[in-house]
């Protein structure tokens, strides 16, 4: 039976990683995808993983219906055994919807990639969905790992290193940036509710006040 597959997980985990590993699998073997994904670090219409894997992909509009594009694919004697979206979190929940129905109508496995939660810990309403809707919610099993060396399981957004909790919910950034740029880091539940990024404990530690003090 198709199934809606949701792969979730914090930033830095593997997602799209795993995303062109079942695309090479399967076109390996003679099939053919629809790609979908949005806001890609790699640019419009672009899958890519910070392994430097990078794959064409349809870039995801404002109000497009998903289901109807895919018809339409079909209709014109296109081709797709299969469906992979990619920073699934950015879909309207209704887009979420339709690829359910690609399931159920038209008979194709769904596999949609992304992180659950924002910056704010608060869910992403298209991961929202996703876990209302999906077959199987799997759990990617590559840990990302806090700057302390735990497993991390938030995802923050940084400013010169600092840690912000307002904003826009969606702000493109990566993991990987300069240090004035909006980045974000990977960050254990402990240390996101205290605020304190890699960048803040290395100016903690470096700290005159919390260096041990000795008589002369």
């Amino acid at each position: 039976m198709p199934e809606l597959v949701f792969f979730s997980g914090t930033m830095d985990c593997g997602k799209s990683t795993l995303a062109l590993q079942i695309e090479h699998n399967r076109s390996a073997r003679g099939l053919q995808g629809m790609i979908f994904s949005r806001d890609d670090r790699a640019g419009h219409g672009k899958l890519s993983s910070r392994l430097g894997l990078v794959t064409d992909a349809v870039e995801v509009e404002d109000g497009q219906d998903l289901y109807t594009y895919l018809v339409d694919h079909l209709s014109r004697g296109g081709r797709a055994d299969y469906v992979i979206a990619d920073e699934a979190q950015f879909l309207a929940p209704e887009q979420i919807d339709q690829l359910a129905r690609v399931v159920d109508d038209l008979g194709l496995d769904v596999y949609a990639f992304g992180i659950t939660t924002d910056f704010r810990s608060k869910l992403f309403p298209g991961s929202q969905r996703l876990v209302e809707l999906a077959d199987r919610v799997e759990v990617l099993q590559v840990e990302a790992l806090c700057w302390c060396g735990a497993r991390a399981t938030h995802n923050a957004r940084t400013i010169g290193g600092v840690m912000v909790v307002e904003g826009a919910q969606v702000v493109v950034g990566d993991v990987t940036h300069s240090a004035d740029e909006v980045g974000y880091e990977v960050l254990c539940r402990r240390h996101h509710r205290r605020r304190m990024t890699a960048a803040t404990a290395r100016a903690a530690a470096l700290s005159p006040d919390v260096l041990p003090v000795t008589s002369a």
